[in-house]
């Protein structure tokens, strides 16, 4: 055995219990499925005490459990009048909390997991899940007009977060145990499992992979078990008796789902829109908006007191029947404004659950019309305004395998689900055509942030085709007979050959595709030219996110012409595009990489200590952004930061110390993880 020499730390191979259970935990298949199962318990207890909590303050404020069922009834010395200064009172606790505390809390509470998720490694700060369940308590129950599932995601995501931070688990894994965490508070607030599944694979991680969908459904199916042990097993809603009498009321669904397309869109910009006007009102301390902006939601209560908190009851009165066809009008856009009013003056809590009272409302309305104008053809207007519900949350989240799921569940009767599918297909193709983004992610578009595109496309913008291009291949002549064709395709280096005629002009592409089908069908006089395949080359100025795209569809290389189209520089295929993106990646991580080395009182922007690995942060400038005016040389940098390019008005600035930084800019930077949080908020800030 080796002798360990004086001054070295010996090297100890047997680690404590505790370490082993930890990696355990962290590194195998059996450990991701205890933490799943342990979130999935904590998302659990976490809605049963959500939703006690909410009925305690509610109780508190009203001297009811739901006041949205009790009517306009008086509470104290000043009867009815009260719920003018609920909201007022609820703000000035909740305002300075969220100020202090954990800012992230404001608001309806998904788009934040969603950031968490695809720009953060899925790290949430552990105090967010107790200021998020006080704050989004108070909200609902001093009258916020704003749901309760909103929250309990963002609570169970925060303790999945929590649980994976403390064994120090991967970020894949980590961003799962988000999930896991939504997925239960879904499933236990619904008693609505397969939602809860769907609503964080579709809408948290975005992805169906094997690994994350046996684990979310695991931990959505812990906490189903514990809200049906505390809430019991009863389906959420009843539905009316129903039956499609006639083939004819497929296109009444249709143009529900047409309506219902319309009304998620303008949620998503009434409620952006009120939150803009708000901003540009309020002058005052953020802490006291919520308490000043109260005031006109106290006006808009007692005005409806049906409007009161998440609102259920009167839901469940508009798809039985009890309401008006103009109240159930009225309370549609009574709900809009006071949802958008509540977010706008900086409450929390969650759009799901209004958009669901908003698609009861309309629907039960469409219903009852249609019963009006064909009363012997057409189902009872509570179906419709249960396909509402769907439709509507489909159409404002664009998620319509969830918004049919958990329509389903909320009612357990399968004889719905043709009209629903019809419905939800429909509202969500028609809100695509109305608007790009969706209630989530507008709000974080609206910092700079873009979820759809992904980092590898962000890296991708910047790359010019150039970067990855080769030399062109030696072309084939025209008239090159077919057996000659396939011999050259085998010896070429990758897929696709170009075609030139006579004079040297570039006449499309062959593959080993278009061979095969031509012997295969016995056409063995074809020459080059017969089989060549047009095919528009690409510019060297091109972005290979471009040019990704239209090599994917040309299934093989392409030429790539200079800026003038009138010569052929190159050849590009897919190997040499993802080559010369991974090859660009090293590259600059090792350039930070090796700052750990530099001096740490440098004043360079470029600096050292990368701890845990780098991150690509790519968002456009924010208008509220603290950089906004400043040239590059004033920026406070991270020491880690290297800032890889900036766009401007579609295209592209090299950066440079004198570069003045505007509102718009695309800038990309690959910093470490220690600091892109802090360089997110400065970029993009939460209050944009």
């Amino acid at each position: 055995m080796t002798d360990v020499k004086r001054g070295e730390a010996p090297l100890y191979l047997r680690a404590s219990p505790l370490t082993r259970t930890s990696d355990w935990l962290a590194q195998s298949v059996g450990g991701l499925v205890v933490l799943a199962l342990t979130v999935g318990v904590g998302a659990g207890l976490g809605a049963v005490f959500f939703r006690y909590l909410i009925h305690f303050f509610t109780w508190v404020f009203t001297g009811a459990r739901d006041y949205s069922a009790a009517g306009r009834v008086g509470y104290g010395p000043f009867g009815p009048w009260f719920v003018l200064f609920t909201p007022v009172i609820g703000g000035l606790l909740y305002g300075p909390m969220i100020y202090r505390w954990a800012r992230e809390a404001r608001g309806h509470g998904v788009p934040e997991v969603m950031l968490a998720v695809s720009e953060k490694g899925g790290r949430i700060r552990p105090q967010v899940a107790i200021v998020k369940s006080l704050a989004s308590a108070l909200t609902i129950g001093s009258g916020g007009s704003v749901g309760r599932e909103g929250p309990i995601v963002q609570i169970g995501s925060a303790l999945g977060s929590t649980l994976g931070q403390i064994v120090r688990i991967n970020e894949s894994r980590l961003r799962i145990l988000v999930a896991c965490g939504a997925a239960g508070g879904i499933s236990a607030t619904f008693n609505a499992p397969v939602a809860g599944t769907f609503f964080a694979l579709e809408l948290i991680l975005r992805d169906f992979e094997a690994e994350s969908f046996g684990v979310v459904v695991l931990s959505s199916f812990v906490a189903d078990v514990i809200g049906r042990a505390f809430f019991g097993s009863s389906y959420f809603l009843h539905l009316p008796e129903f039956a499609i009498r006639s083939t004819w009321e497929y296109p009444l669904y249709a143009l529900l789902g047409l309506l219902a397309a319309v009304a998620g869109v303008a949620f998503i910009r009434i409620l952006y829109g009120t939150e803009d006007f708000a901003d540009r009102l309020w002058r005052g301390p953020e802490w006291l908006r919520p308490a000043a902006g109260g005031i006109v939601l106290g006006l808009m209560l007692f005005a409806l007191p049906e409007l009161y908190g998440v609102g259920y009851p009167p839901l469940a009165k508009a798809i039985t029947g009890q309401y008006a066809v103009w109240f159930l009008l009225l309370l549609l856009v009574g709900k809009l404004a006071a949802t958008s009013t509540t977010i706008a003056i900086g409450g929390s809590g969650g759009v799901f659950a209004p958009s669901l009272f908003m698609g009861a409302m309309l629907g039960s309305a469409f219903g009852a019309i249609a019963g009006h104008v064909a009363p012997f053809s057409t189902a009872a207007a509570g179906a419709y305004g249960i396909v509402g519900m769907g439709a509507v949350f489909a159409a404002a989240a664009r998620a319509p395998i969830t918004a049919v799921t958990i329509i389903f569940e909320l009612t357990g009767d399968y004889t719905i689900i043709l009209p629903l599918l019809l419905a939800v297909a429909v509202a969500v193709g028609g809100s695509s055509l109305l608007s790009r983004d969706t209630i989530y992610t507008l709000k974080l578009r609206r910092r700079g942030i873009e979820l759809l595109g992904g980092r590898r496309s962000n890296l991708m913008r910047l790359l010019r085709v150039s970067d990855a291009m080769k030399p062109l291949p030696e072309s084939l002549p025209a008239d090159l007979p077919i057996l000659h064709v396939a011999s050259r395709l085998e010896a070429a280096p990758g897929e696709g050959l170009p075609v030139v005629d006579s004079d040297g002009v570039y006449r499309g592409i062959v593959d080993a595709t278009q061979v095969d089908e031509a012997i295969r069908d016995n056409v063995l006089d074809a020459t080059a030219g017969d089989l060549a395949r047009a095919s528009t080359p690409l510019r060297a100025t091109e972005s290979l996110e471009h040019a990704l795209s239209a090599l994917l569809r040309s299934r093989s290389g392409l030429p790539v012409v200079d800026e003038e189209q009138e010569r052929v520089v190159g050849w590009v295929t897919q190997g040499d595009l993802l080559h010369a993106y991974r090859s660009r990646l090293e590259g600059l991580q090792h350039e930070v990489e090796a700052a750990v080395d530099r001096p740490a009182g440098r004043s360079d922007r470029r600096g050292p200590a990368v701890a845990r690995g780098v991150r690509l942060v790519d968002v456009e400038l924010a208008e509220a952004a603290e950089l906004v005016g400043h040239t590059l040389e004033e920026v406070p940098w991270p020491r880690s930061a290297v800032l890889l390019g900036i766009g401007r008005d579609g295209g592209r600035i090299e950066p440079g110390a004198g570069v003045v930084l505007q509102a718009g800019d695309r800038i990309t930077v690959l910093v470490s993880i220690d600091d892109a949080d802090g360089l997110l908020e400065r970029l993009a800030p939460a209050t944009a």
